[in-house]
Order: C-alpha cells, then structure tokens, then sequence
C-alpha cells in the first residue's frame, strides 16, 4: 500500500539539493537517507512532513495519513518544560483531562526512568532531549514516522533501546530515518535512498549492501560514459577524414555524410552522462609528530573520582604505548569522560603530578572534545588558525577552504557554523598542532559517513598513538587495536568490542 508518492520533486538552495527525485513510500518501509552534511536530508525530511515547500514536483499522500516528524534540534520553548510536560502538552485540554496516562505508556517503552520524567528539558543531556522529541511524536499516533538524525548525543544503551524500539514496531508501519550511524543503518533499514544533485539512487537493501550496490553502478555508468564519449571521438575522426576526402573530390554526398556523422557524435556527446562525483565536504588530515619513546603514559592504580569524590573506578596497572589506538568502553557515567580530563591533565602540565598518572615529557597531544568546547562561537574561523597557530592570513584562508569551510563562512562567528562544519573545523585544528599522541571523546559526534571515513583513514594511515571514547561501531571496529572496559569500578582490557556491545543491546 503506498502512503506517499514522490515524484519529480527537486528543491534549488542557489545550487540544487536534488532534483528530479522519485520516490514511494509503502507500508512495511523503512527507509535510510543518506548524503554528506548539508546535502539536503533535512530540507527533504520537511517537504515530507509538508512544513516546507520544494521548489519543484510534488508529494501525494494517502488520504487522512498522520506524519510523524522528528526533528534535529529542540524547539526553545520546550527547554523550560520538564519531560512529562512536555510530552503531555501535545494532547488537547480534554484528551489531557481523560488520557494523560498515555503519556507514561509512552515514555515507558523508551525505557525513560521515572527520576527523568519531572526534570526540565534544559537540565538533562542531548541524548534524553531527543528522547523527549520521539516520546512527543509516538503521541500523536502517526500512521509514518520521519527520524532527522534519531541517534544524535545517544549513548550506546540508547542507541540500542532506539533499535530495538524500531524493530519492535508493527511490521505496516513505514519509517524514514536520516542518519551518519552506518551500523544503526543496517540494524534499522531495508531500503537506502542516496540523495544526490541528480540522480539520486534507491536499492532495496540496508545501507552496507547498498553502498556496495550504489558504487557497481556508479563504475557501470563510468564505464558507459567513457565508451559513448570514445565512440564519439571515432565518429569525429570519420567525418574528419571524409570531409577532407568530400572537398577534394566536391562531393556533396560525402559532405552530407560528414554532416550526419557529426550529428551523430555531438547526439552521443549530449546524452552522455558523467558518473555521480560525490562533491567532498572538505579534506580531514591529521598529522603524527613522531616519538621514540615505547611506553607514553603509565596508569599506576590511579583513582578516577566524580567532581565530589565519589569513586568511579581504579584504573590497576596499564601502559599506554607507541602505536596502541584503545577505545574506552562503559556506559554513560562510568567515568569515561573523568579519565580522558585525567589524561590530558597529565599530559598537558607534566610537571603537576596527577596520582597515579605519568605521561611521558616528549608526548604533544592533540585533543578533541565531544562538545567541541575549545571552539569560541563568538570566534571566526580565520581569527582562530591566526592567532593559534603561526600562519598568516592568506594560508589561514587556504586551510579553511581545504577544510571544506567557504570564503563566507571563514568570516562568520563559529557559533552560526552547523555542526559538520565545526567538526572539520576541529580536525584542521587537531592537525595544526602537529600531536603525537590524540584524546578523542567522540570525535565522529559531528561528521557524516565521509568525514568518518576519512578520520579512520587517517588514523590507519599515519600509525597515530590515541586513547577514544566513541559511540559509533563502525568507528570502534576499524580504528581501535586495543579495548579497555569499565565494569564494577575496575579497568579490563578486553579482546575486542563485540560483548560489550551485546551487552547493552546494540546488533548492528
């Protein structure tokens, strides 16, 4: 049963985002939409839900069908609203009066504790914002569900509770989700649309699967491209000779033939179509000062405590060394984040002793937090890089361009930037410092698939040394050699990652 029918639907921001695309949504779907940061997800996601008009082509939608959309951001006007509230107000004054228990059906099967539910949405983490956001949708008892980046500040058990959630679902019931996450993405979804600025493609297989569709017809249309374009060339040398041939001889014959032969070379040249080149949002590098010292830092039962002293966990008696690329591992709360300020303590003031922590003096560290704090927003791109590093403005400008960062955008306070663009930001920052050895507490929270492969790439690439909290299985999976665990207060080094991500739901 087809509940939304998109065709020939194209929105134009100056460029296009896409255009021309087709698209059917039936009962049962669950739709990926994948494309680089600023590619046009969310801008489709809202002509969808009909808060957005597209600048060409048109959405059908079943009679009487109830769109559910969640969006990326929190509406300011619910910051100041505790959970239940929040959820509550999306009933009418008497369903409130007579249906007000639906709610805690509601905010029972995201699993939400009972000690979050009276908070104001301003005082709880990203994560459980966008908790709030679906528990406000499920509300409304929508016949299709459309997800702008559902996994967004999740934490791993949320990310698993989202899946499985998903999966639980009536079969019937179609979903959208827009997302960077590629192992919710195959844990989640049957089909993957990539959205392009033509010739968008749809496959009818989760996103690991369709990629690997998505690139063999990519090649094809490559190799198509290449032959039509040869078999032109070969026609303009043909009628090249038989011109020359028809002016000797003056035959009008051979002329009117050297006429049809580039017809048809310049028909085969205009219906000849490039292969989709995806364009890149920006360079990420990193860069590996180097170091000849083995063992980087010792933990010698070191104590990792809350601001008021609580113990957390003790760390027993571990080396960090040259070439080791450990992912921390734990819930939210288990102290990941403490340990990684430890580090950087330790690190970035060598001569302060930190009990229990002793970091090599030769060690330069790049760090890179999940809130990308060290970034001003009352900052400029370009202000930053001059006054931090020793570059002037014209490399400055340079870099940010590489970067993926316009000419427009190197002048506008960071604050206005979107969180693609910081993350990049970050990176060009974290290379500039030229580091031997990275802390990175989610690194990939801002970059989409792209960005993220590139960062593995990099990681791979130049043999960085680094300590990561990270969320994203993928990530962990390719990037990390080395897996410490926090479980019940002690630090365990694990063979690889797959049971702690059993453990706490995830499939993907």
């Amino acid at each position: 049963m087809t509940l939304i029918n998109i065709r020939n639907l194209g929105v134009r921001l100056g460029a296009p985002l896409f255009s021309r695309l087709n698209l059917v949504i039936n009962a049962g779907d669950r739709i990926g939409l994948v494309a680089a940061n600023g590619r046009g997800k969310s801008t489709l996601l809202r002509c969808m839900a009909g808060t957005m008009e597209a600048s060409e082509g048109e959405i059908t939608r079943s009679r009487g069908l109830t769109v559910g959309y969640v969006e990326q951001n929190v509406p300011e006007a619910l910051m100041d609203q505790p959970f239940h509230a929040a959820v509550l107000e999306t009933l009418s004054a008497d369903q409130r009066l007579s249906e007000s228990w639906r709610v805690d059906v509601v905010l029972e099967s995201l699993e939400v504790p009972e000690t979050l539910r009276q908070r104001q949405l301003k005082h709880l983490s990203g994560g459980w914002q966008r908790v709030a956001m679906l528990a406000r949708v499920l509300m409304t008892e929508a016949d299709v569900l459309l997800l702008d980046e559902p996994n967004n500040h999740l934490d791993l058990i949320q990310i698993g509770r989202l899946e499985n959630w998903l999966n639980a679902l009536p079969r019937e019931m179609p979903v959208v989700v827009s997302s960077h996450d590629r192992a919710f993405l195959d844990a989640t979804t049957n089909r993957t649309l990539f959205l392009r600025p033509e010739q968008s493609q749809v496959f009818s297989l989760p996103y690991t699967r369709a990629r690997a569709a998505l690139h063999e017809t990519d090649a094809s249309d490559e190799r198509r491209y290449q032959r039509d374009l040869k078999v032109a060339q070969q026609l303009r040398q043909r009628a090249a000779k038989l011109n020359n041939i028809g002016i000797n001889s003056g035959s009008d014959l051979l002329l009117s033939k050297t006429k049809q032969l580039k017809q048809r070379a310049e028909k085969l040249e205009d219906a000849a179509r490039p292969a989709h080149l995806e364009r890149s949002a920006g360079m990420i590098r990193l860069a590996n000062r180097g170091t000849h010292t083995k063992v980087l830092v010792t933990l010698n039962e070191a104590a990792v405590e809350t601001p008021d002293g609580r113990l957390l966990f003790r760390t027993g008696k571990q080396f960090i060394c040259k070439g080791d690329r450990i992912v921390l591992l734990g819930p939210n709360g288990a102290g990941k984040t403490r340990l990684v300020a430890m580090l950087r303590a330790a690190i970035e003031n060598p001569d302060v002793t930190q009990a229990g922590i002793k970091a090599t003096q030769s060690l330069v560290l790049g760090y890179c937090d999940q809130a990308l704090a060290g970034l001003v927003d009352a900052d400029t791109p370009v202000r930053t890089l001059i006054r931090r590093f020793d570059v002037g403005d014209q490399r400055a400008r340079a870099l940010l361009a590489g970067s993926g960062l316009s000419i427009e955008m190197q002048a506008r306070p960071i604050g206005q930037l979107s969180g693609g663009q910081k993350g990049r930001l970050g990176m060009l920052l974290l290379r500039l410092a030229q580091p031997n050895f990275y802390l990175l507490d989610e690194p990939t929270n801002h970059l989409d698939i792209e960005g993220q492969e590139a960062l593995e790439d990099e990681l791979m690439d130049h043999q960085v040394s680094c300590l990561l909290v990270s969320h994203d299985r993928n990530f962990v999976r390719t990037v990390g050699n080395r897996f410490w665990l926090i479980d019940r207060k002690k630090l365990l080094e694990l063979e690889g990652p797959e049971v702690f991500f059993a453990s706490v739901g995830t499939t993907g």
